[in-house]
């Protein structure tokens, strides 16, 4: 009964929708729950509209009439995210920017690229690296992610402790507000402090406030060389120091911290895994450490002193771009965790002293409450940023709920975050308190009224309004 009267007060919506874009711009019913909610999901789209714009006017004129309709609206980019930030019901309407792929300009001599929200981030990495530049924002969902969804969730990766999240590398930008109206403020200048920057509004807001159609973004000269190392540490005193160490050894370069606990790496070099071990695997952390720009010997050098001074127990130098990818391959093959049972994934982000004794509290709280369960630790230690994939439990929402508490409520403590890069959505909205303070869910909620006081764009994703 429910989903009749969906499609029935839908429908003035759809017959909208087609008389403003055309037939070919918006799919209905089996069109659009036949698609994928997710790349790591195994459920369909719920919604039952979907409209495919080409360009900005489309993505205008849809939100005009769906504003006009009351009508929710969830934007959706590559479906890679692991929030449930894009998650729809029956009676959402999508606006899908697939087909606004286009790479509108390549500038070399001012390093900037003017991109549709469309455009994968893999496509533009190799298109601006013909140009002899780089985008540096970089993750493992590359292929597939869109550069639209890496601006309103603020993606981070792999690179942020040396080029920062991807609020660092948008220097403009174009959003399609509630009710169709389009702010372009595609500014093309590193420095304008001419009033508020309002592209800050939409980056990191989950599609909440509009909806990002285009962009101005940085790029930088490619670095010429990535001389990549992994080195095995025997202690997380050790292990910061390292960081330190690294980070002034290699003047400015350092681009990649990544840490893997020892049990992650067993994992990933362990058969059925098809990665082979290039050190011993008994040391109880190992870091992959990447330095764009530096020459081999600094690098190798660095790691000398530092194995000298006894911060490292051993290390590896990668000799060939073979083996570079080899080292990168073992942190990116989180989905050997999948094989081992139900897994919960987690982004947090907290100071860096306090990472081994938090992650011990987590395991702690775990056995606890599950008796025997696999955490398995990595993440862009440089930057804070810790993920875990914890394997326990029957893969249940009880058993989610359990892990969550486990995880998120020894944070609040720490001053930490429930989310490092990955954004809030659905799925973290109920831990929200622990990372912000109340007035600052309150001003949040303000924004939300005083851009959708309709409140139809991404409804109950991050928070919900008073």
């Amino acid at each position: 009964m429910s989903e009749a009267v969906n499609q029935s007060s839908l429908a003035p919506v759809a017959a909208a929708l087609v008389q403003a874009l055309g037939q070919d711009c918006v799919l209905l019913d089996d069109d659009v729950t036949n698609r994928a909610a997710g790349i790591w999901r195994s459920d369909n789209i719920q919604a039952r509209i979907l409209v495919r714009p080409r360009c900005t006017e489309d993505v205008s004129k849809a939100l005009a009439v769906c504003h006009a309709h009351n009508q929710p609206v969830v934007a959706h980019g590559g479906l890679t995210g692991l929030v449930e930030s894009a998650i729809t019901g029956p009676g959402d309407v999508v606006i899908s920017l697939e087909r606004m792929n286009a790479i509108e300009s390549i500038q070399p001599l001012e390093r900037t690229a003017i991109v549709q929200a469309g455009v994968v981030l893999q496509t533009l990495q190799e298109a601006v690296e013909e140009q002899g530049l780089i985008f540096p924002l970089d993750l493992g969902a590359r292929g597939s992610c869109t550069l639209g969804g890496n601006i309103s969730t603020n993606a981070g990766g792999n690179r942020v402790i040396r080029y920062g999240m991807t609020r660092d590398m948008v220097l403009g930008l174009e959003a399609v507000l509630a009710d169709g109206t389009v702010v372009s403020s595609m500014n093309r200048m590193l420095k304008n402090n001419a009033g508020y920057d309002l592209k800050q509004l939409f980056i990191g807001s989950e599609g909440t406030l509009g909806i990002v159609t285009r962009a101005v973004l940085r790029c930088r000269e490619q670095p010429g060389t990535q001389p990549t190392a992994l080195v095995g540490v025997q202690g997380f005193e050790q292990l910061m120091q390292f960081l330190k160490a690294a980070d002034a050894g290699l003047r400015g370069c350092l681009s990649a911290f990544e840490v893997m606990w020892n049990n992650y790496y067993r994992l990933v070099t362990t058969a059925p895994a098809k990665n082979t071990p290039p050190l011993a695997q008994d040391y109880p952390y190992y870091v992959l450490v990447e330095a764009m720009g530096a020459e081999p010997d600094t690098l190798q050098a660095m790691l000398a002193a530092a194995l000298d001074d006894g911060l490292l127990a051993d290390a590896v130098l990668a000799q060939s771009e073979a083996q570079r990818q080899q080292i990168w391959a073992l942190r990116d093959d989180v989905e050997q965790a999948f094989r081992v049972g139900p897994i919960f994934l987690f982004d947090v982000s907290l100071r860096i002293p306090l990472m081994p004794d938090y992650v011990a509290t987590v395991n702690s709280n775990l056995e606890e409450r599950f008796g025997t369960c696999e955490n398995f630790t990595l993440g862009h230690m440089g930057d804070g940023n810790l993920h875990f994939a914890i394997c326990v439990g029957d893969g249940s929402e009880e058993a989610r709920r359990g892990v969550e508490q486990c995880v998120y409520t020894p944070l609040q403590a720490l001053s930490g975050s429930v989310s490092a890069e990955h954004g809030v959505g659905l799925e973290k909205k109920p831990y929200l308190q622990i990372a912000r303070q109340p007035e600052e869910v309150a001003l949040m909620q303000t924004l939300k009224q005083a851009l959708d006081p309709k409140g139809i764009l991404n409804p109950g994703k991050i928070f919900d309004l008073q």
